[in-house]
């Protein structure tokens, strides 16, 4: 008997990231600190003090930038996952739908009548 066939990769989609075998790997500290903060102590300590709470976890400086900024895209980019990143966003707080937006580069109003069917605000 033959060993099963490896799946197929998939085709990449422009401008998106896949949360893949090898992005887990390289988000895994981002992912890691972020889930940290479903911690009530956690997300104080973090309020208090974002800087010295990334110190705890072996971020790249590229992923502690990113948190820094609230550079969702980026972190997704670099291997965060959309469920633990919007663990961040519960702190600022920040609707689901305005990271939607910074994710594909658009303005939360446009995000909100162009992609999903909202009417524009006069005024």
């Amino acid at each position: 008997m033959s060993a099963p066939k490896p799946a197929p990769t998939p085709a990449p989609i422009p401008e998106t990231p896949l949360f893949d075998r090898a992005g887990s790997h390289r988000g895994y500290e981002l992912n890691k600190m972020a889930m940290s903060l479903v911690s009530a102590a956690n997300r104080e300590a973090f309020a208090a003090d974002e800087e010295a709470y990334l110190d705890r976890y072996k971020l790249s400086p590229e992923q502690r930038a990113a948190v820094l900024a609230r550079d969702w895209q980026g972190m997704i980019r670099l291997g965060g996952n959309i469920f633990y990143i919007l663990k961040i966003s519960a702190l600022d707080p920040m609707p689901v739908t305005a990271i939607g937006a910074a994710q594909v580069g658009m303005d939360h109003e446009d995000f909100l009548v162009e992609r999903l069917g909202k009417e524009r605000r006069n005024g």
